[in-house]
């Protein structure tokens, strides 16, 4: 903290502008090392000042820039911060990182801004976090979920459970310190009912985990079915555009084609994968080999079956083989006379869910569509509530605080000395605290900011 830190912040490759951010007390000296303005100061405060970059050592012009100077506290590290506003190609930014390096900064490491913007105390770790997840957002839910969480949603929940635990750890305290004392005796049937009602809230939080992981990950879908059922087709209308290649030959995929795209806000990716099937040829063997890869680890699986055509034996090994909770049936070419009925497939011992479709008329496209984001927010969590828990070292913790209270509430109703409640109390007090990172150690605090990318 007390060395100034320097690095690009914005993406590497050619673009309209870059921009290099230094951090710390000696940004300001730094910058007029290696900055000249066109009017002969740097503007006040948080004014952008035109002119260039100059190398000190032999005074050459290494670009034609925009500064600006942000005195601390109200910063995003809460130091004082230079920005540079460069040409965004690699050649600009690279001199221009070199001279700021050899001026006196240091070269930030990943997460290191957003690092001292929480030791500053402007985020705290859960807002700290979120800010990747802003970063790397792919569609509209994710980022609202992001933005709620930097603007402190999880924070503020981390912190109105902890205040109810803090109430019952008073209770417990006082109780066991002074038992003599004239004071409110706490009784069993009291805390067992404050602790069922914190682990409904804490398992609530927790159980949005699911959701809360595919916005930021992504659903992972994959398409499969035998040769020529429409799997690219399918994809082709999920993504609106042609991506996959559509034949009347079998065997044309013969490898697993992935991508990303949004379906109602929510982010998906999407495999379409070679058709599944018997075969000597040893590309499309490899192919049908990674397709069931993707089918096993997929978080929901499009099973596509030709209903022109009879219920044969591979489309049967492919219905035996489907976890009917994970997936959507659908019966393709429906502007086609129809051989493969409902009632057949329940009769095969499918009975999860069927939908059917003409992919080549886009009829049924709605369906699989509504179908994916009722999946996700599982007829529980709403489009315009965004408090959920997306990181798995938060659901670890929350798992933890979930066990402690539970460890406790046994411990109540079994009518067990309050020092041991106490202990599994204030279990799940710390690790709600980790969450927000009021109970952390540098460890986790280094791995947590490891995954940011240089310039945050």
């Amino acid at each position: 903290m007390d060395e100034t830190i320097a690095a690009i912040a914005t993406p590497f490759g050619e673009g309209s502008v870059g921009m290099i951010r230094i951090s710390g007390e000696q940004a300001g000296e730094i910058l007029s090392k290696i900055f000249v303005p066109a009017g002969g100061e740097l503007a006040t405060d948080r004014k952008m000042t035109y002119g260039h970059i100059v190398d000190p050592a032999d005074g050459s012009t290494v670009d034609e820039v925009l500064c600006v100077m942000m005195r601390g506290p109200r910063t995003y590290t809460t130091e004082d911060v230079a920005e540079i506003y460069c040409h965004g190609g690699m050649v600009p930014l690279r001199r221009t990182l070199s001279l700021a390096l050899g001026a006196g900064a240091r070269l930030a490491e990943r997460g290191e801004f957003t690092k001292r913007a929480f030791l500053g105390g402007r985020l705290d770790l859960s807002q700290a976090e979120a800010v990747m997840d802003l970063v790397s957002a792919r569609a509209d839910k994710a980022y609202d979920v992001a933005l709620d969480q930097l603007d402190g949603a999880l924070s503020r929940k981390i912190r109105e459970l902890r205040a109810k635990m803090v109430d019952i750890l008073v209770d417990l305290t006082v109780n066991i310190d002074y038992p003599d004392e004239d004071i409110e005796e706490v009784t069993y049937d009291k805390l067992c009912m404050e602790l069922t009602d914190l682990i409904r809230e804490v398992d609530a939080l927790r159980d949005s985990a699911q959701t809360g992981r595919i916005m930021r990950e992504g659903l992972a879908v994959a398409i499969v079915g035998k040769p020529n059922v429409g799997k690219s087709s399918l994809m082709n209308a999920l993504l609106k555009e042609s991506r996959a290649i559509v034949t009347d030959i079998p065997g044309t995929t013969r490898d697993t084609i992935e991508e990303h795209l949004n379906v109602r806000g929510i982010p998906v990716v999407l495999t379409d994968t070679a058709g599944i099937r018997e075969t000597h040829d040893t590309i499309e063997s490899i192919g049908i080999e990674r397709s069931k890869e993707s089918f096993n680890r997929a978080d929901l699986v499009l099973l596509l079956l030709d209903a022109s055509r009879p219920l044969d034996q591979e489309d049967q090994s492919l219905l035996s083989h489907v976890d009917p909770g994970r997936t959507i049936l659908v019966r393709n070419k429906a502007d086609l006379p129809q051989l493969i009925t409902e009632e057949m497939l329940r009769d095969q011992g499918y009975d999860g869910e069927i939908i059917t479709a003409s992919i080549r008329e886009l009829s049924g496209i709605d369906a699989i569509e509504s179908s994916i984001e009722r999946r996700v927010y599982g007829g529980e969590v709403s489009q315009s509530d965004s408090l959920m828990v997306t990181n798995v070292r938060h659901k670890d913790l929350l798992d933890k605080a979930s066990s402690g209270l539970s460890d406790a509430l046994g411990m109540a109703r079994a009518g067990e000395p309050l020092e041991i409640l106490e202990i599994d109390v204030n279990s799940a007090y710390e690790a709600l605290g980790e969450i927000i990172g009021e109970a952390v150690t540098d460890d986790i605090l280094n791995e947590v900011f490891s995954r940011f990318c240089l310039g945050k």
